[in-house]
């Protein structure tokens, strides 16, 4: 009785910290409303959507993983995007060119800082 009680309590703590790790930023609602400051991260939200939010709708995770709580540069982000690791895609430059794939990491710094 005092071995399944222990089991049952081990489990208990392990689910909740399992819990417990996650990010907070995950999903929070961003403060007000969404408004690009400038061209270039209006152009990498346009491409982001077009091209990124299938997989990670709003930066969130879906088919792919979260973004919003990962804070890779963007020489990182650029290196992915071209070379695809893992599950993710390769994009050339003739379907993400290099000025829009700056846009994209740029939005993607300042979507992550929108939801401090």
């Amino acid at each position: 009785m005092a071995n399944h009680a222990l089991t049952m309590l081990s489990a208990a703590l392990l689910a909740a910290s399992a819990v417990a790790c996650g990010s907070a930023r995950r999903s929070e609602p961003l403060i007000g409303e969404k408004t690009s400051p400038n061209a270039q991260i209006a152009l990498g939200e346009q491409v982001f959507d077009r091209e990124c939010s299938q997989c990670h709708p709003g930066g969130e995770g879906g088919l792919g993983p979260a973004l919003n709580n990962k804070p890779a540069p963007q020489w990182a982000i650029r290196f992915q995007v071209r070379h695809g690791l893992g599950a993710m895609p390769r994009f050339s430059e003739r379907e993400i060119s290099d000025e829009q794939l700056s846009a994209v990491t740029t939005y993607m710094v300042w979507l992550r800082r929108q939801r401090r």
